[in-house]
């Protein structure tokens, strides 16, 4: 009977949806949409406080909410050799609690204000954040002091997060994006930070508390962080801010190893016996933000591959039916740029996938794009940066983007008209610039006994 309905259903959506497709045809086009309109970020109060942290709030929204959120630099990309994994396991001890609470009463005093506290390592930082009623603004930033000042770091909970953290690796090592990833920042860093997606298992059982203690002092210090707060506050919050963090001693800034990504032309296969897809990850490096082509070269990629609308996608997943969600993407870090192309493609279609990318970057190099398809993406764009950025966090993270890389004060303000500014032939010079295939790096995972010919066409020399 199930069987039945669900046909009956959809024979019925199918005429619903001819039905619609005839009277589209008889209808007349719609009006073209009015000039978008220019957007303004919250006005940001930023100030600097005796010990040197350093403190960014914007009031933003009506609904009475609030999120702070402290950043410290020195996250994985921090790591030596010889401490891999460290980072996150800090930030895993972090989470169990305080020299005067335990992990459930934190969780219980956040939750009693209507929130939560969350602690993330990311490559370049590490981040302690809780969003909470707008009436509970003064006891988060007093949790989030506590949280990040005074860690209590239980020795006895150290094996447990060990293991949880090692069962988490052999996790992702199953994982064909893992595995891609793994090769391609490795070719493109090096051994390092950034070049690291997992860290080595050997190395993560070595760690002591006395090491998850040096790493946390050498960084958790006032001059070295960052507070972000946005949101319906009180501007008495400061006060609080003040009274909550003056105890964090200054110490001394610390600053991330200096590592540049490197063009390499290569192309790794990497053995996956059986797998019934095969997964591209390709790419090279680009402009950082803070460079005048980010934002031409932004839109040049979403023309690309960075939009549902981009040529790749069309291509590979509409067309041809190659891919269900292939995408590129500019990675951001610190320090560096790159641009990437990912794609989960049938086994048999892996050197067709390569052949029509590769065919959509040459086409794009050799002659730009038609002006109707340059608006369509522009105005895509900017409908995505104004949503991403109608949140507290969306506001913290462009906040942090600034701060990150310099840029100048107005950027968030005059992002959609620079990026609207962005002419054809801009695209085109973008493409010439920076992505040159002969210089890409190129890893596909899957099984080699399928693919192995299909890829040959692609290595540097063939």
């Amino acid at each position: 009977m199930r069987l039945i309905r669900n046909r009956s259903l959809a024979v019925a959506a199918l005429l619903a949806l001819l039905a619609t497709f005839v009277l589209a045809q008889e209808k007349e086009a719609p009006p073209e949409g009015s000039a978008p309109k220019p957007f303004t970020s919250p006005r940001r109060q930023s100030e600097t406080l005796p010990n040197g942290l350093r403190v960014t709030s914007a009031h933003y929204g009506l609904i009475p909410k609030v999120m702070v959120e402290l950043v410290v630099t020195g996250g994985d990309v921090s790591e030596p050799a010889d401490k891999q994994g460290i980072g996150n396991l800090m930030g895993e001890l972090i989470k169990e609690g305080t020299e005067t609470r335990s992990a459930a009463q934190v969780a219980q005093e956040a939750a009693s204000i209507g929130g939560a506290i969350s602690v993330r390592v990311e490559p370049d930082d590490i981040t302690i954040q809780g969003q909470v009623l707008s009436d509970g603004a003064d006891a988060l930033v007093k949790l989030v002091a506590d949280v990040a000042l005074h860690p209590k770091f239980p020795d006895s909970e150290l094996p447990r997060l060990k293991a949880d953290l090692l069962r988490q690796i052999a996790i992702a090592k199953s994982s064909a994006t893992v595995m891609a990833a793994q090769e391609f920042l490795k070719t493109v860093y090096g051994d390092n930070g950034y070049g690291r997606a997992l860290p080595d298992e050997s190395v993560l059982k070595s760690l002591t508390l006395a090491d998850v203690k040096a790493f946390y002092g050498k960084r958790f210090v006032a001059s070295n962080a960052r507070l972000y707060i946005t949101g319906v506050f009180d501007d008495g919050l400061r006060q609080t801010i003040e009274s909550a963090f003056s105890s964090w001693p200054k110490g001394r800034g610390f600053e991330n190893p200096v590592i540049k990504a490197q063009t390499k032309h290569t192309l790794a296969l990497v053995d996956r016996p059986g797998a019934p897809q095969s997964t591209i990850y390709m790419g090279l490096p680009v402009a950082t933000p803070g460079n005048k082509d980010y934002i031409p070269l932004q839109v040049a990629d979403s023309i690309l591959g960075g939009s549902f609308m981009s040529r790749i996608t069309t291509n590979i997943r509409e067309e041809k039916g190659y891919t269900y969600s292939p995408h590129s993407v500019l990675e951001t870090n610190a320090q560096n740029t790159i641009w990437a192309e990912h794609a989960d493609v049938t086994t048999k279609f892996t050197g067709a996938s390569l052949t029509e990318i590769y065919g959509e970057i040459d086409k794009l190099r050799k002659q730009a794009p038609p002006d109707k398809e340059l608006k369509g993406i522009q105005n895509g764009m900017a409908g995505v940066f104004i949503l991403r950025n109608s949140s507290r966090q969306g506001i913290i993270n462009m906040f942090k983007l600034v701060d990150l890389h310099h840029l100048p004060a107005d950027y968030l303000d005059t992002y959609i008209s620079n990026m609207y500014a962005v002419k054809p032939p801009q695209v085109q010079g973008m493409l010439e610039k920076y992505i040159d295939p002969g210089k890409m790096t190129v890893v596909v995972v899957g099984d080699k006994s399928q693919i192995e010919k299909q890829v040959a066409p692609f290595k540097p020399g063939s």
